[in-house]
């Protein structure tokens, strides 16, 4: 009889437990085609954070975002928002801990909050433009559905 496979060598859990796994998951995060989808769509139910520094956001941004340094967030700044709404931070990609560090300074203030994974690394691996300036910007159109 063979060996398992690395990948087999460990069972898989059972459905329930993967279903509860998966769906804590997601509570936390949301990827990077999902947020395109809902700012094309013009979605207003979530803020979007990028939480790089200010000439980061400036050479190119996720079209939407805002620029909050994850280091800048404070209740004082978080008072512009009402307590219910939901960010969604991200930074430069997976080799960034940025937004981790957002996601823990919103959820002590006692934010919802996601993190997108991928960051800036994930949005342009799924092909989709970066914007550039001071000021957040619309996805474009051509992007957009």
């Amino acid at each position: 009889m063979p060996l398992p496979s690395a990948v087999a060598e460990v069972p898989a859990a059972a459905s329930p437990d993967a279903r509860r796994h998966f769906e804590a998951k997601l509570a936390f995060e949301t990827d990077c085609w999902d947020v395109h989808d809902s700012l094309s769509k013009q979605a207003g139910d979530f803020v979007l954070l990028d939480v790089r520094g200010p000439a980061l956001y400036r050479d190119g941004h996720v079209p939407g975002a805002l620029n909050l340094p994850h280091g800048k967030i404070t209740s004082h700044r978080m008072s512009d928002w009402p307590g219910d709404a939901l960010f969604v931070v991200y930074c430069a990609g997976p080799h960034c801990n940025g937004a981790d560090k957002a996601a823990v300074r919103l959820a002590r203030l006692g934010r919802p909050v996601k993190l997108m994974i991928g960051g800036i690394t994930g949005w342009t691996d799924e092909g989709f433009a970066l914007a550039s300036g001071d000021a957040p910007s619309s996805v474009p159109e051509a992007e957009a559905g």
